[in-house]
């Protein structure tokens, strides 16, 4: 849940808000920022409407997209069965960034659940979905504003340059915050007898079974599909590659572009961001830094080993998803020699905080 010592935020002008608002009812796609990543809106009672999302983004049928809805009773119109466990974390961390797997109610349509028995609900916190879902009145199908596999966005810019005219509206409010968390929301089954943490996120494992007072479970092959939670997701277009801190100097080569938590070293690359040492503020940074290494030319994106802690969970399963596609292709390992003929010295590039 957002903080309570939070600064205030411009309240979203109304007459934006109304225009958006038109634009989903008129089945329309509208793009807005969460406390997340930006959502690719459409009205998830309209299937016509969402399918245009699967169009725009590239999305495979049936990989379920979330409902989000300004307040829990709303989201509970979505179930079928609301269970103990929905309840207890809807307490604790809406609106925030935890998305509930539920039992589906009848209503819902195949689209938005990729066929299955089980619906995602999720209620956000920022204050401009806030006032859209608020004005709205209905849910919302949402995934990020991305083509799919991709990086999410976190800036209507991403939204813009990576999805132009297929968006009908981008909810580009003067003065609204950037996206407070940076990566998606965690996701957790509870449609079935154990809670199932299937999507890390930034609200940590245990405070999500603190609030449960149960175990989370690990996914199994019953699971429900969930967006984001296949192999190669969240993935740059430069190949990338992980390296542990121990073999990062040695493991550079002079065209790659590198993503560290430490000034450039000695070794000449293309770029380098000298990413935040704090797991939620690297976790806010992730995405715009690496669409900035993205967009550099390197030949490869190399980003330094997160530490295998509990509050680096999420990020670490964020960057073995990007890095997945280059190391099934058997991209060059850390041990590899380094190529430094024709480099330049390390650039630094500002990172994102």
């Amino acid at each position: 849940m957002p903080a309570a010592d939070a600064p205030a935020v411009p309240s979203p002008d109304a007459a934006a808000v109304a225009e958006a608002v038109a634009v989903l009812r008129a089945g329309g796609l509208v793009a807005f920022p969460t406390e997340t990543v930006w959502g690719l809106g459409a009205d998830a009672a309209q299937p016509a409407a969402v399918a245009r999302i699967f169009a725009a983004k590239g999305r495979p049928a049936d990989h379920p997209v979330i409902v989000h809805t300004s307040d829990a009773a709303r989201a509970r119109q979505w179930a079928a069965a609301w269970p103990d466990a929905a309840q207890r974390l809807a307490d604790a961390f809406w609106p925030g960034p935890l998305t509930l797997i539920v039992p589906r109610a009848a209503h819902v349509a195949d689209i938005v659940t990729g066929g299955q028995a089980a619906v995602g609900v999720r209620v956000p916190a920022h204050p401009v979905a806030q006032a859209l879902l608020a004005a709205f009145g209905g849910g919302v199908a949402a995934p990020s504003a991305n083509r799919f596999g991709r990086l999410s966005p976190t800036s209507a810019a991403h939204v813009r340059d990576e999805l132009g005219a297929a968006v009908d509206h981008v909810l580009d409010v003067p003065g609204a915050p950037d996206p407070a968390v940076g990566i998606e929301s965690a996701i957790v089954d509870v449609s079935r007898a154990q809670p199932v943490l299937l999507r890390p996120g930034m609200i940590g494992r245990a405070a999500l079974e603190a609030a449960l007072g149960a175990c989370l479970a690990t996914p199994d092959a019953a699971a429900p599909r969930a967006s984001g939670t296949l192999a190669s997701h969240y993935a740059p277009r430069t190949p990338t590659v992980l390296v542990p801190s121990a073999h990062l100097t040695q493991a550079l080569q002079a065209d790659d572009a590198v993503l560290a938590r430490r000034a450039p070293a000695g070794r000449p690359t293309r770029a380098w961001i000298a990413a935040p040492a704090d797991a939620a503020a690297y976790a806010h940074a992730l995405y715009a830094n690496l669409r900035t290494l993205d967009a550099s030319g390197a030949a490869r994106l190399v980003v330094e080993a997160v530490p295998d802690s509990a509050a680096w969970e999420a990020v670490r399963d964020r960057l073995a998803r990007a890095a997945h596609r280059a190391e099934a292709a058997d991209a060059p390992h850390a041990t590899d020699a380094a190529d430094t003929r024709g480099a330049t010295p390390p650039r630094p590039i500002a990172a994102r905080t």
